[in-house]
């Protein structure tokens, strides 16, 4: 039975713009306080992350997909059991262990191969999306529709993790810290089957790691590399991987993805940009640029104002 965790007044100290792979480092509380009340939630400048953020169930209705992945909402979103047989789920206190009930099968599916293909206990598992899916309030632009999670690139422990290590343990570094490959160390054999096993998953569409893992999968994959295609670079994810499922069958109010072309995205090339000096060591432009202000209700799909008010 899910409990009702609130979102805690701690999570509001958490940088507004946290990189997905520092996020996962961001430590939770072990007693969530509920967030105060908007003094006026009905003003159109309310930011939608203020509304969605505050609730704390699901809509009581049938799945629905709406909008993107970066901009929407779902309704009748289900939970994430806290423990199963071979997944825990990590920082409760964000309250963010819903999905559609198609990642839900999934992150279970892929958490039951990564014990039998990997030797894993299981997988940690990380944000998946709020109970009603929108913008959150600290860290993520995407995450918004119930089909993208987070998994740890930290095996499970063989034993239940207790309330404070969920909100308190730090995943490991799993890149170099010149940035250019992965660290030999934390880096394991059993890493790349536990990916693998995810991306040759029908349902989905894209997964994200770090560039310097998508090469050390480049390299250590073997025999059938065609759901390498899959796996593409992105800023962050240092610590975990990033699972993105397809719009569920028949869910016209969902926005696909274009898909990933069919290249394993291994070439020289195809990894030179995310190697490059000015990704590596970005330097900060003359003028800083003025932040973006965050998305209002009035920005997001319409019927997305219906999945908020809904009982």
């Amino acid at each position: 039975m899910q409990p009702r965790l609130i979102l805690s007044l701690t999570c509001l100290s958490l940088a507004l713009a946290a990189a997905p792979h520092a996020l996962a480092q961001t430590k939770g509380t072990v007693d969530p306080k509920p967030l105060p009340p908007l003094a006026n939630p009905n003003d159109p400048a309310t930011p939608a992350k203020e509304l969605f953020g505050r609730k704390a169930l699901p809509t009581r209705s049938a799945a629905q997909v709406v909008g993107f992945y970066a901009k929407g909402c779902i309704a009748g979103a289900e939970a994430l059991p806290l423990d199963g047989p071979t997944w825990q789920v990590m920082r409760l206190s964000r309250n963010r262990n819903w999905a559609h009930p198609q990642m839900i099968d999934l992150v279970q599916r892929v958490s039951a191969k990564a014990n039998r293909a990997a030797g894993w206990p299981g997988i940690l598992v990380g944000d998946m999306s709020q109970p009603r899916g929108g913008p959150m309030l600290t860290g993520h632009a995407s995450h918004q529709i119930g089909l993208d999670a987070d998994i740890w690139l930290t095996p499970m422990p063989n034993r239940q993790l207790s309330r404070n290590e969920r909100e308190e343990m730090s995943a490991v570094m799993m890149v170099r810290k010149d940035r250019l490959d992965i660290d030999p160390t934390t880096w394991t054999p059993t890493h790349l089957p536990v990916i693998r096993a995810a991306a040759q998953e029908p349902a989905v569409e894209r997964i994200f790691v770090n560039a310097a893992i998508k090469k050390a999968l480049c390299r250590e994959a073997k025999g059938d590399r065609s759901w390498l295609s899959k796996v593409r670079p992105m800023y962050g994810h240092d610590y975990h991987f990033h699972i993105r499922i397809k719009c569920p069958a028949g869910a016209a109010d969902c926005e696909s993805q274009a898909p990933p072309n069919e290249s394993e995205g291994c070439a020289a090339g195809d990894l030179a940009y995310w190697f490059s000096d000015a990704v590596l060591h970005p330097k900060p432009p003359p003028t800083p640029p003025k932040p973006k202000p965050p998305m209002t209700l009035a920005e997001m799909p319409a019927a997305c104002r219906q999945v908020l008010n809904a009982p």
